[in-house]
């Protein structure tokens, strides 16, 4: 997980500055994403480490050369039903010697919640039970209640809660005229005990950066802020930012948004692995501008990024 840095601290070698110091202005990093808040302030931390930075939307020219830095930040479609264009155009920036920091395949593992699951299971990573349906029936080995929710969801759009097999078909009749069910099907996945609030940690370079508390308003069981959940800030527990280093690790990203549960019997579960995260100075540790955190662990030469990680 460690790949980026590793290529950083080499090519400033080879280019005759240290691995560890500033990089001079001659060496750009971008953005690639849309012109968020969060973008804005990412390119604003690289320019206080000393690169050229800037947010480049997806579909802007991009010709960054060996040793620049593009921090790709495409998000899932509106539509629920794919990942924003542009992946494929990035492998050729890599070729060319630029460094990518959220490579594409990861980004990819990300957003498609069936492919997380996968990854997140191979690597030992508690995540609710999860199966693929393209039809009413049948219904998934495990029992209810359920969770329905797009492949390529976001903003808690379309996610439903199912207390049982019945109520499960007649929402997913509901939902099989919907253009993302009908390209890709849906997910299931088991419940986890909801308490009203969660995680969301923001993990950068194998480190943890940011954090808030996300609480659900009166009636809603989904902390979604796009929902009316309220961000509280937090000092999360070891073992929470434990699950979120181990989730990001097992999706491959560089920078991610981790989103994690606590159950009755105190393990974490690390619900969902976001690759284009929108943080705000909310996520603060410590005092500590989250977002220039997460720049000096991206950017940082392998041992230091290891020694802060614990």
């Amino acid at each position: 997980m460690f790949y980026a840095a590793y290529v950083l601290s080499e090519l400033r070698r080879r280019r005759g500055r240290p691995a560890s110091g500033r990089p001079g202005s001659d060496v750009r990093a971008c953005v690639v994403g849309r012109p968020s808040l969060t973008n804005a302030r990412l390119a604003a931390a690289f320019r206080a480490c000393g690169y050229d930075a800037a947010v480049v939307p997806p579909d802007a020219p991009l010709a960054p050369g060996p040793g620049d830095v593009a921090l790709v930040r495409l998000d899932v479609l509106p539509s629920l039903d794919g990942v924003e264009p542009g992946l494929r155009r990035l492998e050729k920036l890599e070729r060319a010697g630029a460094v990518l920091l959220n490579r594409p395949g990861a980004l990819l593992r990300a957003h498609d919640k069936l492919a997380s699951a996968i990854v997140l299971a191979r690597a030992g990573v508690p995540h609710p039970r999860t199966a693929h349906v393209h039809a009413p029936e049948p219904a998934p080995s495990f029992g209810p209640p359920y969770v329905v929710k797009p492949r390529f969801g976001s903003w808690g759009r379309d996610v439903f809660r199912c207390e049982s097999v019945a109520e499960l078909a007649a929402c997913l009749e509901r939902i099989e005229s919907r253009d993302w069910f009908r390209r890709q099907g849906a997910l299931v996945q088991e419940l986890v005990a909801p308490t009203g609030r969660d995680l969301r940690l923001v993990v950068a370079g194998g480190r943890v950066v940011g954090a808030v508390e996300r609480v659900a308003p009166a009636g809603e069981w989904r902390t979604n802020v796009a929902l009316g959940a309220r961000r509280r800030p937090v000092e999360p527990p070891h073992e929470a930012c434990a699950a979120a280093r181990r989730a990001a690790a097992a999706v491959g990203l560089d920078l991610a948004g981790v989103d994690v549960l606590a159950r009755g019997d105190g393990t974490h579960v690390a619900l969902e692995v976001n690759g284009a995260v929108d943080f705000t100075s909310a996520y603060a540790l410590g005092g500590s501008d989250p977002f220039a955190a997460a720049v000096d662990s991206l950017v940082a030469p392998p041992a230091v990024v290891l020694a802060a990680s614990g």
